[in-house]
């Protein structure tokens, strides 16, 4: 018999707020399912959605590009574990940094490695966000080979990210 692939929970996340809920309720999820946390963000093309990057880019390869989204990401991470210090398995998530398309790498990236689940947030306030909503939102439910939860997130007045 062979080894039973390792469980894992896939949360593909853009920064905001609303990728911040959908990576609490993967954590739960994880916890739950005694499977290991990955932490998804696709590096986009700044000629999809210019600007995203572009405070810290000013005219740097895609080389600077990846070492933007590393740290962004790992600040991301870092105010998370600090908001949500209960949620212990933040600290030891997978993170993993790919470019291209948001919708198309998710779901390549969900077809190899085969999650027990997708957690994604509904909303965000950047270019890239919007990728992931509506009728992107759709095809990644539609496309994607394993359960999808959509995370809502209400900001009550005053929240901070």
């Amino acid at each position: 018999m062979g080894s039973t692939p390792e469980k894992m929970i896939l949360v593909p996340v853009d920064f905001t707020v609303y990728s911040r809920a959908a990576l609490i309720f993967g954590c739960q999820m994880a916890e739950l399912m005694n499977a290991k946390l990955v932490v998804l963000h696709v590096i986009h093309d700044p000629g999809d959605a210019p600007g995203f990057y572009a405070k810290r880019r000013n005219q740097k390869s895609l080389r600077k590009m990846e070492d933007v989204a590393l740290e962004k990401m790992q600040h991301f991470l870092l105010k998370t574990m600090k908001k949500f210090p209960e949620h212990k398995n933040l600290k030891s998530a997978e993170t993993m940094l790919v470019s291209g398309l948001p919708v198309t790498r998710i779901i390549e990236i969900a077809t190899k490695q085969q999650p027990q689940m997708v957690v994604m947030g509904n909303q965000g306030r950047t270019a890239l966000s919007h990728l992931l909503l509506g009728s992107k939102a759709t095809q990644v439910v539609k496309l994607c080979p394993v359960p999808i939860t959509i995370v809502k997130h209400h900001e009550p007045q005053g929240e901070d990210d």
